[in-house]
């Protein structure tokens, strides 16, 4: 058990630069394996369909890795513009992987938060792609617990911000993770699987899902903590939850 206001996860891990690619390999393997004109929309992020999903992550790859646009473009073909979802699938996927290089080094060499940062919002969106795709999440993924830490962080700073009681997070899996969000005893403990935690996290559980993890008092005093940075509940569940972590790493 660990128990600490600087939460870290216990289980796999790697490097931010190896768990990068192991995120960009892995989205590219789900898209790569489905017909080039199925598009759906994605659950978790209403504004896109798939293709637009990855046309984002290829957008802030190209940021990360210092690209101007200019020299964006000029690796797709030269009609076609920088990258959104028009550019086609396979084109995304074969310039998220040039643009990767050059990401994985950056985190590699230096990075600090907002590598952490980077590594959050792709592993995010791989889980929102799964999800889509109905392709199983994983608990066990070497990401998670850096993307885990990061998110974790941000809400503790919206527990403080909103002057809430600390609260206890205990995750139900193999590794007995448990730390405290926010100064001073805890007031209230959640108990959930740490898929659970995370999703809730980074506004993909509704506060009606939130509600129904495992807590030991009334959760709607928190409540507000859960809509931070980029974050927001939907207002209506958008994928279920995870009753279990019983899934294999990938």
């Amino acid at each position: 058990m660990r128990e600490s206001g600087t939460p870290v996860l216990r289980g796999p891990r790697l490097p931010r630069h190896e768990a990068y690619r192991h995120i960009r390999r892995n989205v590219a393997r789900l898209l790569s394996g489905i017909a080039a004109d199925t598009n759906p929309p994605v659950p978790a992020c209403p504004q896109w369909r798939l293709d637009e999903l990855l046309a984002h992550l290829v957008r802030v790859a190209a940021t990360a890795g210092g690209h101007r646009r200019s020299s964006i473009t000029e690796m797709f073909d030269a009609e076609h513009g920088p990258p959104d979802a028009g550019n086609g699938r396979a084109d995304l996927l074969r310039v998220w992987e040039r643009l990767g290089a050059d990401v994985d080094a950056m985190l590699a060499g230096r990075g600090g938060r907002t590598g952490s940062i980077l590594v959050m919002d792709a592993f995010s969106h791989e889980l929102d792609i799964r999800y889509t795709l109905d392709a199983e999440p994983t608990a066990d993924h070497p990401a998670f617990a850096c993307a885990f830490e990061v998110a974790a962080a941000g809400f503790a700073a919206t527990v403080t911000a909103h002057q809430l009681p600390a609260l206890r997070l205990v995750a139900t899996d193999s590794f007995g993770t448990r730390w405290t969000i926010g100064a001073g005893k805890p007031a209230a403990t959640v108990t959930a699987g740490r898929l659970d935690l995370y999703r809730s996290l980074t506004g993909r559980r509704s506060h009606d899902q939130i509600t129904a993890l495992g807590w030991d008092r009334d959760s709607h005093r928190w409540l507000p903590a859960f809509t931070w940075g980029p974050f927001t509940p939907p207002p209506a569940p958008v994928e279920p939850l995870q009753t279990v972590d019983r899934l294999p790493a990938r």
